[in-house]
């Protein structure tokens, strides 16, 4: 972390293709599979704040984020989610 990151409090966590969300906006990393995801997408899509993060592959997590926005991520939930505790756990050290 560097000084800015530090003075900020800025953490920004991989979600693919070189693609990064701050962390301090997370709410959640759900699948896309059931029908209020989906919903919650299409309502994202509709009020122009969903982000496709997936460059054309298949979404495999949703992040949904404090401000209403909705970013979808070619990267399992499960991956991102681990990215979001190991960059915690540095940034405790």
């Amino acid at each position: 972390m560097t000084k800015g990151e530090a003075r900020l409090g800025l953490q920004l966590i991989n979600i693919g293709f070189g693609n990064v969300v701050s962390a301090n906006r997370i709410i959640s990393i759900v699948s896309p599979e059931s029908a209020p995801i989906k919903r919650i997408i299409s309502v994202a899509r509709d009020n122009n704040k969903l982000i496709d993060a997936t460059y054309g592959r298949r979404t495999r997590a949703v992040i949904i984020a404090d401000s209403d926005h909705v970013v979808l991520s070619a990267v399992q939930p499960e991956t991102v989610g681990q990215r979001l505790v190991s960059h915690d756990e540095l940034a405790d050290e």
